[in-house]
This record gives structure tokens, C-alpha cells and sequence, in this order.
């Protein structure tokens, strides 16, 4: 294997930053005005891929986050029950105390607020339950972009000639 250069190590180093190819070549001391080619270049080559490669398994490894548990906190979003953090009924709302949450109940909440005026408001937001779904159905290959799916053999056929004489039929 090709032991990277140093300004190829400064590149991986600042790439992990942002996942930016073209502010990490500038960054690691490439030109702005070729920062693009030269980060497509640095990229594509084998030693580089490698090594940003295994220090993403590293930062992994040291900091515990990885695809599991990305996928495991969107599902406690996904799959969050209104019923799990409010009572309500006839005779109006009552908000579950923090302290009864479950810690995964708990990660769903957002934002809590109170305001007391002529009425007293208490409100409790969840993330996004919608965006977590999608993100999920995305991630299980569910939900399809049909952007690029266009037919490109796609014919149409226009037929002129006169319209029926007399009133339309209905």
C-alpha cells in the first residue's frame, strides 16, 4: 500500500471534518481555484479511500456512534406514542412527568413549554416523526426517487384531424 504524502494525511484529516472534499483541500493547503479537481483526484486514489476508510472505523470505534445506533434513535423517533408522554380526555390534558419517561421516550422529546397567562398552556413537541419514518424507508430501500426513472423510449402520438361534427356525445 502507498503510504499517503502529507498534505494527502492533512486532506483525510480535514475531510472527516465535513465530509467536504473541496473545503478539506483547501484546508490542507491546495489551491482554491483547483480545491474541486484536486479532492475528486485524492479521493478516487486507493491509499487515500483506505485511510479514510479505517479512520472512520476508528472515530466509530472511539465514539460509539455507528449505523446501528444512528438507525436505533430514528426508530425511537419513528415509532414514538403520543400516549407515552401525555393523558388526555374529556375532562382536558395532563403531561407525563420527565421523570416517568424511558430514556427512549425521553430522546423523542424535542421541546417542552409552558406559559402561564389568563390560561395556563403546557405543550410537549416530539422530533420529527415524519422525517424519521422517511429516513428509515429510505435507508430499507422502501421509497424509490423516480426522478432518474424516466422512460427514455417514451413515444407520443399525436393524431390530427377534424372533430366530430354535431354536439358531443353525454
Amino acid at each position: 500500500m502507498a503510504k499517503l504524502t502529507k498534505k494527502q494525511a492533512r486532506f483525510v484529516e480535514e475531510y472527516l471534518l465535513d465530509l467536504n472534499g473541496a473545503q478539506a483541500a483547501i484546508r490542507a493547503g491546495y489551491s482554491p481555484d483547483s480545491a474541486k479537481e484536486i479532492a475528486s483526484e485524492t479521493l478516487t486514489k486507493p491509499n487515500v479511500r483506505r485511510a479514510v476508510a479505517q479512520a472512520m472505523a476508528e472515530r466509530s470505534k472511539r465514539t460509539g456512534i455507528n449505523q446501528d445506533r444512528v438507525i436505533n434513535e430514528l426508530a425511537k423517533i419513528a415509532f414514538a406514542d403520543m400516549r407515552n408522554f401525555a393523558e388526555w380526555g374529556p375532562r382536558g390534558m395532563k403531561l407525563k412527568a420527565s421523570g416517568l419517561l424511558t430514556q427512549e421516550d425521553a430522546a423523542c422529546v424535542a421541546e417542552v413549554s409552558e406559559s402561564i397567562g389568563n390560561t395556563m398552556k403546557k405543550a410537549i413537541k416530539l422530533h420529527d416523526k415524519k422525517g424519521a419514518l422517511e429516513l428509515l424507508g429510505r435507508h430499507l430501500g422502501m421509497f424509490k426517487d423516480n426522478a432518474n426513472d424516466v422512460d427514455k423510449d417514451l413515444t407520443i402520438n399525436i393524431v390530427y384531424g377534424r372533430p366530430p361534427e354535431g354536439p358531443p356525445d353525454g
